[in-house]
């Protein structure tokens, strides 16, 4: 079972807060690595997202305005409490009821980030938060930028889980874990994988809402 070898990573800004890794051989739709983050937990047990929230909220707390929250990777729920925290905190915000927007995009049948006409007067001209579970290669934050700025979104901050990049685009990625918390992490490209070179099995196909066996 994957989970047999499963252990625990406590965050260095948050001891309530732990990323359960499992080392092994995964492969992701733009990568291959070395260790999969089961983030589950973390991203639907009310206790463990409203830890992860306020220590996100660090972040952002005395600096830039938040109007919208855009959660990917099912982080609705961090992204609820990361909402709470700010307002709390006396983020500022534009909206004039002053609260803040959290919102997930929708993908079409050819992959496309889209946002419909309900949900586009949330993003146009609104200062915009990215959350996600986990950044391997950053194309997945990539696309999202794209997609938010096309929609006349403000990119005002990056938060993640567990970010393998600190930046993308001259956009800083803040998040709770790096891989200075998991040092032996990896990622390559499928053509570059070593463990596809020694023909070692896949163990599970993952992203950012889970994983699948093989």
């Amino acid at each position: 079972m994957l989970l047999d070898r499963e252990y625990e990573v406590p965050s260095n800004d948050n001891r309530k807060i732990n990323l359960r890794v499992v080392p092994g051989h995964f492969a992701t739709t733009q990568s291959h690595i070395n260790f999969y983050m089961d983030m589950t937990v973390l991203k639907v047990r009310h206790k463990e997202a409203a830890e992860v929230a306020k220590t996100m909220a660090k972040e952002y707390q005395y600096s830039k305005p938040i109007d919208t929250i855009v959660c990917m990777d099912g982080c609705e729920i961090i992204g609820a409490c990361l909402a709470d925290e700010l307002v709390k905190n006396g983020i500022m915000s534009l909206n004039r009821h002053n609260s803040l927007y959290v919102i997930t995009p929708e993908f079409d049948s050819n992959g496309q980030m889209i946002f419909r006409d309900n949900l586009q007067p949330m993003v146009r001209n609104k200062n915009i938060l990215l959350l996600l579970a986990s950044a391997t290669t950053g194309r997945t934050i990539a696309r999202s930028l794209e997609c938010i700025r096309y929609y006349g979104g403000i990119i005002q901050g990056i938060s993640a889980i567990f970010s393998a990049a600190k930046e993308i685009y001259g956009e800083p990625i803040h998040s709770i874990f790096s891989t200075e918390d998991l040092p032996e992490y990896q990622t390559f490209s499928p053509e570059e994988c070593p463990h596809c070179k020694n023909k070692e099995k896949i163990d599970a196909i993952v992203n950012g809402f889970g994983y699948s066996e093989l």
